[in-house]
């Protein structure tokens, strides 16, 4: 009766020790299923003496060749848990890895911002082509977030007609070992034929236990949605204002001035009030704290040499860009008097911290001056209106955040090319919308100004969030969601669901006209 043996199973393990026990851990398994048959069929069956063992392999997955190791017609099921590495913490030999799997990806097509897992997909993809093989991975979470999304699977999708058959979504993994392992994952099952029924498993909290959903069809967002993928794009696909990077400085520090030492060099040299600036990065702009920096953009050179300690700092900016191991850094030594990079706009402006708190239920932004210089870990927005400030403040924005922009840890990472410039404002809003949506969100500023002692990081803390915030922030989604459809949205699955047809079909027209674009130049070359 028994259809499964031991030396049916096959596997690829890294370190030689672990793939000792995994052979051992599989004869373990093998004899407590074998209790259960002798429990079904009421007759004591052991596979004793152990005369066959799994085909446990001691090697570099990505480098070894897995039909040479097992015939993909001799197989049903790939299923693993590859390791959990981001960009970052790969060592050397684990880029080269990376490198193999995706062609060189590392040297310009974006693959070199993938995880390490990422290579599992692609290495699997291809040995299952013209298979009925299913696969099954547990991965980080970050594969169905953010820029990741786009590159790997584009290449999924396009070159090896990966369809998802089912998905448990962000949950809370541990494991039982002494070290605990405590990841936020996911796990996604696919194939390269589709089914006709598919399931996500949901989770009301990453702890809680999953729930199961039938669905059509599963995008690599796991969401009941077509099988979009979104790309980095140079301009916005909704008619708002262009969104750009805060002025860079890289000055070794010595442009910027804490408060203290602003105060200390007033003090010594009380002319030079009229080079400081407020300064802020999304730290400062969360936090409420105080910073300065020495804006010397057209100052007069006979100005610079009154004030010794502002000669001092440039001559620091000076030795640090030339000390720097980039060519382009080393030129810039030409001009230590200025910011490396210069963006600050002439008019007020939106200001977005690029990293927030996912523990957030939504990114604080906020109008500042146009005197202030935000740096480059802040996004701005000039020449913005109200109603357009209230969308990005909503729900409605924060439900697109949540699954398309990357993450610093688990920490939301803001992008203009991803997040911002695809993200579909409301279709055709009209004007009492408009002006509906411009005076809540004008209420939500008010609110906050009642607390002018507090930071933002305070007032969007979901422990000390005041009430009166809340409900301004309420106000504004009922009017927001209103802006989209009349039908409310039952949850944020719902909401993200809406957003990925109405980006759909904003694209469209987009793809046509860079199809037509690319054969226009086609012929262009051809001529």
């Amino acid at each position: 009766f028994l259809k499964v043996n031991i030396d049916q199973v096959y596997g690829i393990e890294y370190e030689e020790f672990p793939a000792r026990i995994a052979s051992v851990a599989m004869w373990l398994i093998d004899h407590q299923m074998n209790m259960k048959v002798s429990t079904e069929f009421g007759q004591y069956f052991a596979r004793l003496p152990l005369k066959k063992s799994a085909n446990i392999y001691h090697g570099n997955a990505l480098r070894m060749n897995w039909e040479e190791l097992v015939s993909k017609n001799e197989l049903s099921y790939i299923l693993g848990n590859p390791p959990f590495i981001g960009k970052q913490l790969q060592n050397e030999e684990q880029k080269k890895d990376m490198g193999l799997i995706f062609n060189g990806g590392n040297n310009g097509n974006g693959t070199g911002v993938l995880d390490y897992v990422t290579a599992w997909y692609i290495k699997a993809s291809e040995y299952i082509q013209g298979t009925k093989i299913k696969v099954a991975f547990v991965s980080t979470n970050s594969i169905s977030q953010g820029e990741q999304v786009g590159i790997l699977w584009n290449k999924l999708f396009n070159k090896y007609n990966i369809k998802i058959h089912f998905a448990h979504k962000t949950f809370k993994w541990s494991n039982e070992a002494k070290g605990q392992a405590n990841v936020y994952v996911v796990i996604i099952g696919f194939a390269n034929f589709d089914v006709t029924n598919k399931y996500l498993y949901e989770y009301e909290t990453p702890k809680s236990e999953a729930h199961e959903i039938k669905v059509k069809n599963i995008n690599p967002y796991l969401v009941e949605a077509s099988d979009i993928v979104i790309l980095k794009r140079g301009k916005t696909i909704s008619k708002i204002p262009e969104i750009i990077f805060g002025s860079m400085p890289n000055d070794g520090g010595n442009l910027i001035l804490s408060d203290d030492e602003k105060n200390e060099l007033l003090r010594n040299e009380p002319f030079a009030e009229k080079f400081i600036r407020p300064f802020t990065g999304s730290q400062e702009f969360l936090h409420n704290v105080k910073r300065w920096c020495l804006w010397l953009v057209d100052v007069k050179p006979i100005e610079l040499q009154k004030s010794s300690e502002i000669l001092r700092r440039i001559e620091l900016v000076k030795q640090h860009r030339l000390n720097s191991n980039r060519e382009t850094t080393q030129k810039l030594a030409e001009y230590p008097t200025l910011f490396a990079e210069i963006r600050n706009p002439n008019v007020d402006y939106l200001i977005i911290p690029k990293v927030s708190s996912e523990k957030r239920k939504y990114i604080p932004m906020a109008f500042v001056s146009k005197d202030v210089i935000a740096s480059d870990l802040c996004l701005m927005i000039p020449n913005i209106n109200l109603f357009q400030f209230g969308v990005l403040t909503s729900e409605m924005h924060m439900t697109w955040v949540r699954y398309t922009c990357g993450r610093l840890k688990s920490d939301f990472r803001y992008s203009n090319e991803i997040v911002y410039n695809n993200f579909p404002f409301p279709e055709n809003p009209t004007d009492k919308q408009i002006k509906q949506i411009g005076e809540k969100a004008q209420k939500l500023l008010d609110a906050r100004k009642e607390f002018p002692e507090s930071s933002l990081a305070d007032l969007y803390d979901t422990l000390t969030m005041p009430p009166k915030l809340v409900k301004a922030h309420q106000d504004l989604n009922k009017a927001v969601d209103s802006c989209y459809r009349n039908q409310s949205f039952d949850n944020e699955a719902k909401r993200i669901e809406f957003l990925f047809e109405l980006y759909d079909k904003y694209t469209a027209p987009l793809l046509n006209q860079e199809a037509i674009g690319k054969k226009k130049n086609r012929k262009e070359k051809l001529l």
